[in-house]
């Protein structure tokens, strides 16, 4: 009863957000597909590290690994597939087995809880939705498993991080790109922003020094031409440029 009364003045001292995150842990080793602590950080710890997500969508299942297997070349250490890709969730697991380890692989385009659960079941380590969705943000926090849910305003932003996400994802891309993200991080610095539209090889630096704790790559890593002509050399040079701005940035003291 101590214990109990101990922890009921603890959950109700502490902010909203918090106070909801501890107590979705502490019920997560009983739920289906629910990961470890050291997991959960594990997985941010990474993003914090290497700050730049490969994010691929194709229109062929035969392009999909040759693509992601060029950026990966070309030194991505984190890449999500996206459900609309064919096949997406096969391509993910055959990632998983061949890079367990040395490159995160996380899945993109989660629309539910359903899509959630076959994403984990084959293998991602982190779940990416388009858009803000409650359900989903809350139900991988109860599992320790990272969510990084689309963004369009600070209001968004502000209600994923207290739905349990601890990454949130500014998609589509704003105006003022950069500098938006200084102004929103410095009024919200309990945020961790990741930008994807709008980052390009040649400001992703940009992004991640004024404010993102990561940035996301999509059409600018992986050129539609390259991807239909199959110059998968170009996309590894995409992506060699990429990296290099992204690492004299440095990691990201998380929050």
């Amino acid at each position: 009863m101590a214990l109990r009364l101990a922890a009921s003045r603890l959950s109700s001292a502490l902010p909203k957000s918090t106070s909801t995150t501890i107590a979705t842990r502490s019920l997560s080793a009983g739920l289906d597909r629910a990961k470890s602590t050291e997991d959960y950080d594990r997985v941010l710890q990474t993003f914090a590290n290497i700050r730049a997500c490969a994010v691929l969508r194709t229109p062929t299942s035969e392009a999909c690994p040759k693509a992601m297997q060029a950026c990966i070349d070309g030194g991505f250490k984190i890449v999500e597939f996206t459900l609309t890709t064919p096949d997406c969730l096969d391509h993910l697991s055959s990632f998983r087995e061949k890079y367990d380890g040395e490159v995160m692989v996380g899945c993109g385009t989660i629309m539910n809880t359903e899509d959630a659960e076959r994403a984990v079941d084959a293998g991602a380590e982190f779940i990416i939705t388009p858009v803000m969705l409650p359900d989903v943000i809350q139900w991988c926090a109860a599992r320790n498993i990272v969510s990084v849910p689309g963004c369009q305003t600070p209001t968004e932003l502000v209600n994923a991080y207290r739905n349990g996400a601890p990454l949130q994802k500014l998609f589509p891309g704003v105006a003022g790109g950069p500098m938006w993200v200084k102004a929103v991080s410095a009024a919200l610095p309990m945020l961790s922003i990741n930008p994807t539209s709008g980052v390009d090889l040649d400001n992703a630096g940009d992004y991640l020094r004024n404010g993102a704790a990561s940035v996301g790559l999509v059409a600018p890593l992986f050129d539609p031409v390259a991807i239909q002509n199959e110059d998968w050399d170009q996309i590894a040079k995409n992506a060699e440029k990429v990296m290099a701005n992204v690492r004299e940035v440095g990691p990201y003291i998380r929050k």
